[in-house]
């Protein structure tokens, strides 16, 4: 996936929350509104998209207050010392993760600027079908409310 492709789905995933783009665009990159596609250009050249990602409107927007966040944690393996003092590898699974925080924009937005790439720390948060293949369902909520988002049901009604 390119940046702009990237960008681009951002950007929808914040406006079905209600943040209003093209304004945004004008205003604040003070450029003139020609396409969204070349807006989102306009946006991947030259690392314009951070005024975008740190912008409190798309925050706001993007991670909507009191609403239910799901985001992909990666598969990850690291090191770790036993009582014994052995060294154990511990390997875990990639999994969906469910959480509701209150103001979580601005908590997101702290983290995100403490990341080495901000962008790749927000496309965490970004479901796309095709990282969900695969992936196990892992909820703060009780299972009947997990399994709303089950990707193994993702596409069939």
């Amino acid at each position: 996936m390119t940046r702009a492709e990237l960008l681009g789905a951002l950007i929808r995933q914040a406006r079905t929350n209600g943040f209003e783009f093209r304004k945004w665009y004008a205003t604040r990159i003070a450029l003139p509104w020609s396409s969204f596609a070349e807006s989102v250009q306009t946006l991947s050249k030259e690392r314009r998209y951070y005024a975008l990602l740190f912008a409190h409107d798309f925050a706001q927007a993007f991670w909507r207050s009191g609403s239910k966040m799901a985001f992909v944690v990666p598969t990850s393996t690291f090191t770790r010392i036993s009582k014994d003092g052995t060294i154990k590898v511990v390997q875990r699974k990639g999994h969906i993760r469910r959480s509701v925080i209150p103001d979580a924009w601005r908590y997101h937005l702290k983290e995100m600027a403490v990341a080495d790439d901000p962008l790749r720390y927000v496309r965490k948060f970004l479901l796309i079908e095709e990282d969900l293949a695969g992936v196990q369902s892992v909820s703060d909520e009780e299972d009947g409310d997990a399994a709303i988002f089950d990707p193994r049901h993702a596409g069939t009604s």
